[in-house]
């Protein structure tokens, strides 16, 4: 049972908008276009999505994220990481 309050849950999930799931290729672009990385999103909504890697010691803190099949590439930031996985806000 899930407790709501200002309709967020107490537990689990504390995202102001749910996400969408997802399985495309992305690529991350860093230190002025001269650096890439190529990953996959897993799940995305309009402020954040969540990236997949093989390794996620790479990714920088902040990065383009152009999405297979999107018309714009985005501003984004890490808001959290673990060894394959990366959480990111939109901040355009």
């Amino acid at each position: 049972m899930n407790m709501m309050l200002g309709g967020n849950a107490f537990f689990g999930e504390r995202r102001a908008q749910r996400r969408r799931r997802a399985l495309k290729g992305a690529t991350l672009r860093f230190n002025n276009g001269f650096g890439a990385m190529e990953g996959a999103v897993r799940n995305e909504s309009e402020n954040g999505a969540q990236l997949s890697f093989g390794d996620t010691i790479g990714v920088p803190s902040g990065f383009e994220l152009s999405v297979n099949g999107a018309e714009h590439s985005r501003s984004a930031r890490v808001r959290w990481r673990s060894q394959t996985l990366v959480g990111v806000e939109f901040v355009d």
